[in-house]
């Protein structure tokens, strides 16, 4: 589902050598990165889709890789 918003006047500044604007909170986005492309003379920034650890999981095939028995150890002596 597509929601428009109406537009928002907003200023343009300078952040380093990088041009920057600061996103109104009826704007914000989730996360911490987006995606960023250029279309003509229009910018359209894009939150990058997360995918919970679960759904990442269970996307995975099983190993089925042998693992091998690892004994108990002594531990080792630590000079403090």
């Amino acid at each position: 589902m597509t929601t428009t918003t109406e537009g928002r006047h907003v200023r343009l500044f300078r952040n380093g050598r990088n041009q920057a604007i600061r996103i109104p909170r009826e704007f914000e986005l989730p996360g911490e990165e987006a995606i960023l492309r250029k279309e003509g003379n229009t910018l359209v920034i894009e939150p990058i889709p997360t995918t919970p650890l679960r759904a990442l999981l269970a996307q995975w095939a099983p190993l089925e890789d042998a693992w091998p028995d690892i004994g108990d150890l002594p531990a080792e002596a630590v000079d403090l």
